[in-house]
């Protein structure tokens, strides 16, 4: 049966010269911590990962610190901030107590805004429009001499949604506030450079990037605070504990380079098809709706509500074809509530239970875009048909 993998933002398949290079470093299995040649030669290929990393977000003004994924580097800025408000030590802090995110952020985020709030922590849910974009007004209005912390994704992971950071970033750091991004799955998608943007902390995952699981790194402005998660031994300057992963690492850093490399061609390529894809399904689609903004959005992501059909079953319908897509979040899989995305941009409990993130990626042809456009449409027709809604 024909596969066509098409929920990228979800998981990237491992690039062949990312396995290419992991295969090569097997032979590299010194402690990076160690002093001796061994260790030395794979605290060398860490650091050169480091370079890659630090070169696709054109950080020169900070520091990479490597974690074991996008999630744990979201929550060390969540329990540095709380950190700095509990410390007696850092005063300074003490008053600015409130920290805002947005209706759409991701799980880890936004449950880690949550515990902060049953915490006894002001917490503020800043909305979006319809578009998926943060209300500039909100933000405004929101902003004060209270606030410690801003924490906004650079692009939706279920509509696609690019956030203007760049103004969001000045308004914040205008309030004296710290300003963060979660990048995961803009980075390599679009071009970002945490310099020229002026973030504090930028976060980024390497298996969104056609990297190994189980690596992400979060960026660090130079002057900004950051307090360890995971306390232990001395590795990451003592910011981050734990005998490296090196395998991980240095695999990261391959699909960094690449990425750097290949981005402009990236977004030229998904673009094309995934608006190929957007015409055909709404040439031989009625009642449809393209979630997410119409310009401002990742090239390779398309997000649509087929009201009248249930997520799950058109899910289900299409893998039993070979089509393998995503009804939203890899993380909220399995969890019957709408999406928190869709239903924040005012998509409505039925566009939100019917609606299917199509995320393309390298591998993805024109002839699989043909063969979506050629097996979705009776799918939601029979779907309709047996539908109580």
């Amino acid at each position: 049966m024909r596969k066509v993998y098409i929920d990228y933002n979800a998981t990237t398949l491992l690039r062949s010269e990312v396995k290419a290079s992991i295969i090569e470093d097997l032979e590299i299995f010194g402690n990076a911590s160690s002093m001796h040649a061994s260790g030395r030669l794979a605290h060398t290929r860490v650091e050169q990962a480091r370079e890659a990393v630090a070169g696709l977000i054109g950080a020169k003004n900070g520091k990479i610190i490597f974690t074991s994924g996008g999630s744990e580097a979201n929550n060390t800025i969540f329990h540095t901030m709380r950190g700095l408000i509990e410390c007696p030590a850092l005063n300074k802090f003490s008053e600015r107590n409130e920290f805002l995110t947005t209706a759409i952020e991701h799980p880890c985020v936004i449950n880690s805004a949550l515990n902060l709030k049953r915490s006894g922590f002001k917490v503020i849910i800043l909305p979006v429009d319809e578009y998926g974009k943060l209300k500039m007004d909100e933000l405004e209005k929101a902003l004060g001499d209270k606030t410690l912390f801003v924490s906004v994704m650079a692009a939706n992971n279920e509509i696609g949604t690019v956030q203007d950071i760049k103004k969001i970033t000045a308004l914040v750091k205008n309030a004296g506030a710290f300003m963060h991004i979660d990048a995961v799955q803009a980075v390599g998608k679009i071009p970002l450079n945490a310099d020229e943007l002026g973030v504090d902390y930028l976060t980024v995952s390497a298996h969104k990037i056609y990297g190994p699981k189980g690596v992400g790194a979060l960026y660090v402005k130079k002057g900004s605070p950051l307090l360890p998660l995971v306390h232990g031994g001395h590795q990451e300057d003592g910011l981050r504990a734990g005998t490296y992963n090196n395998l991980g690492i240095l695999g990261f850093g391959k699909a960094a380079e690449l990425s750097a490399a290949e981005i402009e061609k990236y977004g030229k390529e998904m673009a094309i098809l995934r608006d190929k894809l957007r015409r055909g399904l709404l040439e031989k689609i009625p009642n449809i709706k393209i979630n997410g903004h119409p310009t401002d959005v990742l090239p390779n992501t398309l997000n649509v509500s087929f009201p009248g059909a249930e997520g799950e079953a058109i899910l289900l319908s299409m893998d039993m074809q070979g089509i393998e897509a995503s009804t939203g979040s890899a993380c909220a899989s399995g969890n019957l509530e709408p999406s928190h995305v869709l239903m924040a941009v005012g998509a409505g409990p039925e566009f939100a239970h019917g609606s299917i993130r199509f995320s393309l990626g390298w591998g993805i042809t024109e002839s699989d875009i043909d063969y979506i456009i050629e097996v979705l449409p009776p799918v939601i027709t029979r779907l309709r048909a047996m539908s109580t809604i």
